[in-house]
C-alpha cells in the first residue's frame, strides 16, 4: 500500500512516476495534489494497464485533486465526505475493497487535507476542514469496527504531529502545520479512545523522521531538513498487521519526480 503527493500527475509522469508504477509492488496507490482533470492526462496515467484507477478532481482547475489506483475492482467508490463545502475540492476519495473469504474487507482513503496559512482565513478553513473530515473519520472507524472490517485512511494530511516528525521544529512552532491546535487535533485522533494508528510512526518509534517532504527550495533535500506529513491511518487490526514501512526516498536530488517521497506500509492481512 503506498500513498504519494505527486505535485502535478502530468509533471511527475514525465519525471520519473511511470517506472515507478511499473515497478512498484503496491496493490493499491493513493495519490494527492494531481491537479489534473481525468480528460488532461494521458492514458497511461489516467487509466494505466493492470490497475482500476478513479479520479476526483477539484472544482477549481489545476488544484488540489486524488486519486486512487488499485489492482483489485472496488465494490464502491465514493467521492468526498459528505461536506457541502469540501466535497467538489479534490480533497478525498475512498473506496471499498472486498475481502478474499478469509480476510474482512477494507476501506481505503486517498486524503488531501488543505495546507492553511497561520493567522489567515486559509487556516481558519484548514479548521473547519478538519472538524468535518474527524466526524467522517469517526463514522468510518465506527462501521469498521461494526463489519469486522478494516480502514486505512492515505494521503497527505498536512500536519507534523511531533517534534520528530519535522527537522526544523524550534523554527516552524508559529507556521500552519505544526500548530499547536493542528498538533492537538492528531493526537486526539490517535488517542487510544478513537482508535487510528499512525503506522509508520509505530514501526518506527523514537526515531526522527522518516521525513516525507522536503522543500525544493536549497538544500533542504540534500541534508534531509524535511517534514513528516504523509500518512497511514489505520483502523487497530489493520495497523496491527502492519509489518514494514518505508520512505522511498529519491537517492538524489536530481532523481525525485516529486516534492514528496512515496509512503508504502506492507499489511499481512
Amino acid at each position: 500500500m503506498t500513498s504519494v503527493n505527486v505535485n502535478g500527475l502530468r509533471a511527475a509522469g514525465r519525471k520519473g512516476f511511470l517506472p515507478w508504477l511499473a515497478a512498484t509492488a503496491a496493490d493499491v496507490v493513493c495519490l494527492q495534489e494531481v491537479r489534473a482533470e481525468p480528460d488532461q492526462l494521458p492514458d497511461e496515467l489516467r487509466d494505466p494497464e493492470g490497475w482500476h484507477a478513479y479520479h476526483a478532481p477539484a472544482a477549481t482547475k489545476g488544484r488540489a485533486g486524488v486519486s486512487i489506483y488499485s489492482r483489485t475492482a472496488p465494490t464502491a467508490v465514493r467521492v468526498g465526505f459528505g461536506s457541502a463545502e469540501y466535497d467538489a475540492s479534490g480533497r478525498y476519495i475512498e473506496v471499498d475493497l472486498p475481502g478474499d473469504g478469509t480476510a474482512a474487507g477494507l476501506t481505503v482513503g486517498s486524503l488531501y487535507l488543505p495546507t492553511g496559512e497561520a493567522e489567515t482565513e486559509r487556516q481558519t478553513a484548514k479548521y473547519r476542514f478538519m472538524a468535518e473530515f474527524r466526524a467522517h473519520l469517526d463514522a468510518l472507524h465506527e462501521r469498521a469496527a461494526s463489519t469486522g472490517g478494516h480502514a486505512l485512511v492515505c494521503g497527505d494530511w498536512n500536519i507534523a504531529h511531533q517534534e520528530a516528525d519535522l527537522r526544523n521544529w524550534r523554527g516552524n512552532r508559529k507556521s500552519s502545520g505544526f500548530l499547536p491546535e493542528e498538533r492537538a487535533w492528531l493526537t486526539d485522533l490517535l488517542d487510544p479512545a478513537a482508535g487510528w494508528t499512525d503506522v509508520v510512526r509505530s514501526l518506527h518509534p523514537g526515531v526522527e523522521g522518516p521525513y516525507s517532504w522536503w522543500s525544493f527550495r536549497g538544500k533542504a533535500f540534500d541534508n534531509d531538513t524535511g517534514w513528516r506529513i504523509d500518512y497511514h491511518m489505520a483502523t487497530p487490526k489493520l495497523g496491527a498487521a502492519a509489518t514494514t514501512a518505508m520512505v522511498e526516498r529519491a537517492a538524489t536530488y536530481a532523481e525525485r519526480w516529486s516534492d514528496h517521497a512515496p509512503v508504502t506500509v506492507t499489511y499481512t492481512v
